[in-house]
């Protein structure tokens, strides 16, 4: 195995992250977006967050005691495991990237064009055919995809609006995926365990 393969791995969990938020940084400092990291902005934006966080994670909680929900999350594959995608991908190479992306750039320059409450709109759009791709991927459907994740853009950016900074709907899309891999991991865990291991338990009594 050559070293350059040797370094693909860590490349593409460490480095395109990092290379990914680096450029949504730098599209949103080029567009005058102000994020509100610093500050009033900040203690706001943390507030507010940390308050739709709770109400998400309680409703990924309630969500999974459900069987329809359980069921989807038993089919379906997640994009990854473990916790560099937990700690890392997610927070790095998904939220931050997306919020100064969205919430960042394109929000400032809609808002800008069009006024806040159609730049919203448009960036909300926007954000929900970015994530065409990925549903056609997953083999989801599109159209949902697009409705649900449009619909949650537009909320990002309300909550945005509304504290004056971009830890709001960071923390919301961070709870959002977060909560929902980790529902998912341990719903699969939970219920793909007990089948391997009857299937082992089966295959050692025949041999």
């Amino acid at each position: 195995m050559s070293a350059e393969t040797d370094r693909r791995p860590l490349w593409r969990s460490v480095g395109r992250p990092l290379l990914r938020a680096a450029v949504a940084t730098a599209l949103a400092v080029a567009t005058g977006s102000r994020p509100g990291l610093r500050g009033p902005p900040a203690r706001d934006g943390l507030k507010l967050g940390a308050a739709v966080t709770a109400v998400v994670a309680a409703g990924v909680a309630a969500g999974t005691t459900t069987p329809p929900v359980r069921a989807g999350m038993i089919d379906r594959t997640p994009p990854g495991s473990g916790w560099g995608w937990l700690a890392w991908q997610i927070p790095v190479g998904t939220v931050w990237t997306e919020e100064m992306i969205f919430r960042g750039a394109v929000a400032t320059v809609a808002r800008r064009a069009l006024g806040a409450e159609r730049g919203r709109l448009l960036q909300a759009a926007l954000f929900g055919l970015a994530h065409v791709p990925n549903a056609r991927r997953a083999g989801e459907s599109v159209l949902g995809t697009v409705a649900v994740t449009g619909a949650a853009g537009w909320v990002f950016g309300w909550l945005a609006d509304r504290s004056g900074s971009l830890l709001a709907p960071m923390l919301a899309h961070l709870a959002i995926n977060e909560s929902g891999a980790l529902a998912t991991l341990a719903v699969r865990r939970a219920y793909t365990a007990p089948t391997r291991a009857a299937i082992q338990g089966s295959a050692s009594s025949n041999a």
